[in-house]
């Protein structure tokens, strides 16, 4: 059996035990707000991994692609939201994986959206579903709260042959909230914006079955979803930096990490070069407007255990360089050519989409399988 020591770097680990620790206390959250998870699998972007995100695939999942839509559906994922606006020359595949029996609804926040989902559905002589999607917090797309084409569109959604199915909103804003107050109050304002806008569609006569909420932060720290039917959150699962600075969970939650290998040394400014660059970690760069800068990675031993103030400096396409987090009175660590590392992410999602499987451990450094990632769209 291979470990850690063996694989050719870098690769991608996913450490199934906190994964699985990661999924159990989300679940139990979800259950406590009387609400149902349905899991974002474009942070795994796997089918074996999905299999123990979902439990079973017949429960309800998002995904960012139709790629990953395909791939689940081929084993056997029937319930899905693709959660980003539709382009309408992806609408047949929108219609070819309805034809399979599966139940995948689209996004739109405008009349074009909504004009192609409708045509496409009367063509294929069957209604799409479709979400509003409504901006609770200025971050994206969306519909803004009180808008009245939210009433207008989701009545030609029902009057134009498609389905409208609901509201949907992304509290992106969560990122950006380093207090329990803040982003307390951050979910409770995307629960209402997404309660008000299902409670306009209702007053003007049209259902609105599902009320769809989330991300990572505003889902964790949520204490009332009345008026939700479900939530949306993904980076749960293997957890990341910015997940960590933001207080949902903390390095011992962080279920992925990249090896990598030192491969030299520029002691005259205080480098080690590794052969880990933007290919494998991304440019993600999301700690840089957190109270806590993690470079674009944390770096830590084989074993996972941080090397303290020593991060991920700079990328280049193949080199990750090395050096210690400015202000830092530490030494720079004494790791020769060959010595292997591991490196935690900003961006657990933008991390795996770079490589094109898991090496899976459970706790230790044994890779007891072997996970292959669905890359594309």
């Amino acid at each position: 059996m291979s470990t850690l020591a063996d694989l050719d770097t870098p690769f991608l680990v996913l450490d199934r035990d906190r994964m699985d620790a990661n999924l159990a206390r989300m679940r139990r959250h979800a259950e406590r707000l009387g609400v149902t998870l349905r899991p974002h699998l474009k942070t795994v972007k796997s089918v074996p991994a999905a299999q123990r995100v979902l439990g079973d695939m017949a429960n309800p999942a998002t995904v960012s692609t139709l790629q990953e839509a395909e791939a689940f559906a081929e084993a056997g994922c029937t319930d899905m939201i693709y959660a980003v606006g539709i382009a309408p020359a992806k609408l047949p595949r929108v219609i070819a994986l309805r034809k399979r029996g599966v139940d995948l609804a689209v996004v739109v926040d405008n009349a074009a959206q909504v004009d192609a989902v409708c045509a496409a559905s009367r063509d294929a002589g069957t209604p799409i579903p479709a979400l509003l999607e409504i901006d609770s917090d200025g971050h994206r797309s969306g519909l803004r709260p009180g808008d009245p084409q939210i009433v207008a569109l989701g009545r030609a959604l029902a009057e134009g042959g498609a389905e409208l199915r609901g509201v949907l909103t992304h509290a992106g804003e969560s990122y950006g909230c380093f207090t329990l107050s803040e982003q307390e109050a951050l979910a409770a304002k995307e629960r209402d914006v997404a309660t008000g806008a299902a409670e306009a569609l209702r007053a003007a006569g049209l259902t609105c079955p599902v009320v769809s909420v989330g991300s990572t932060p505003s889902v964790h720290f949520a204490t009332d979803m009345t008026g939700v039917t479900e939530v949306r959150a993904g980076v749960f699962t293997l957890s990341d930096l910015v997940m960590a600075g933001l207080g949902v969970g903390g390095l011992d939650d962080m279920a992925l990490s990249v090896v990598a290998t030192v491969i030299g040394h520029q002691p005259d400014r205080g480098w080690l070069i590794t052969d880990a660059g933007f290919m494998a970690l991304s440019r993600d760069r999301g700690t840089a407007q957190m109270p806590v800068d993690q470079g674009f990675g944390l770096v830590a031993d084989l074993d996972g255990r941080p090397f303290g103030d020593l991060l991920v400096l700079k990328t280049n396409q193949e080199h990750g360089i090395l050096g210690m987090r400015e202000g830092s009175a530490a030494p720079l660590p004494e790791l020769p050519v060959g010595t292997r590392l591991r490196i935690y992410p900003n961006h657990a999602c933008a991390t795996v989409a770079m490589h094109p499987s898991f090496a899976v451990i459970a706790g230790g450094d044994e890779i007891v399988e072997t996970w292959p990632i669905e890359r594309g769209w």
